[in-house]
């Protein structure tokens, strides 16, 4: 039986369509999103490092990259925090957190690893700060992450600030606020503990360095004043 050029034509054309199918069943074989936890061992430390601008998770054990995960951030109004954190607790919490919880030590507010009834949101900076994740993958997650496990939050080129450089005011609390005391109390101003709040003392302390250091007297933290600190964002 005589093939047409036509028939030719269509067999290629699924063949071609057969190849690419396969190659991205075997794409998703391999992909550390996709794959079960290969290599973990039970008697060993995990780390887990979160990047919320990426929205992905990795999570390392002896430097070794175990999997990769899909999660959301906060939103830019409630950001995660940034920074390293350990695991302080878990807990089987209710269907809004797809029933687990690991949470994070920060001096701030409540945050933590959890999963979510808003599938949807996953990929995206949605949370109100925690670090969101599909609830089978929490779930898998919360499986090997023993209590004291570290957690690194990463947010953009800057360290604890982040992306850019906010005008703090009192009231405000987060990764940037929790960096300035700690450089206030390098430099001598901060005497307590940095708890990423500003409050009353932060402001006694702002005022005295904007003093020492012939600025405007103001209650907001500016660029000049981020300048004057030693900040620099300049890449």
């Amino acid at each position: 039986m005589k093939i047409s050029k036509f028939q030719k034509i269509i067999f290629v054309l699924i063949l071609i369509l057969i190849i690419e199918i396969i190659l991205v069943i075997q794409f998703y074989k391999m992909s550390p999103t996709n794959s079960k936890l290969s290599g973990y061992n039970s008697k060993k430390k995990i780390l887990i490092v979160v990047d919320v601008v990426s929205n992905r998770m990795c999570v390392f054990q002896d430097d070794k990259l175990l999997k990769t995960y899909t999660i959301a951030g906060g939103k830019p109004s409630t950001p995660s925090p940034i920074g390293t954190w350990t695991i302080v607790g878990k807990d089987t919490w209710g269907e809004g957190f797809g029933g687990r919880w690991m949470g994070f030590n920060v001096p701030w507010g409540k945050y933590g690893i959890h999963g979510t009834i808003f599938p949807d949101s996953i990929g995206g900076n949605t949370s109100h700060g925690c670090i969101r994740m599909r609830n089978d993958d929490v779930r898998e997650l919360y499986k090997i992450t023993p209590v004291g496990t570290k957690v690194i939050v990463q947010g953009g080129p800057y360290g604890n600030f982040g992306s850019y450089l906010r005008s703090i005011k009192p009231g405000d609390r987060g990764s940037d606020v929790y960096e300035v005391q700690k450089i206030l109390r390098e430099k001598g101003y901060y005497s307590g503990t940095p708890d990423g709040i500003y409050g009353e003392g932060m402001k006694y302390c702002i005022h005295k360095f904007q003093k020492d250091n012939n600025l405007y007297i103001s209650d907001i933290i500016t660029r000049k004043f981020y300048e004057k600190l030693g900040v620099d964002l300049t890449e």
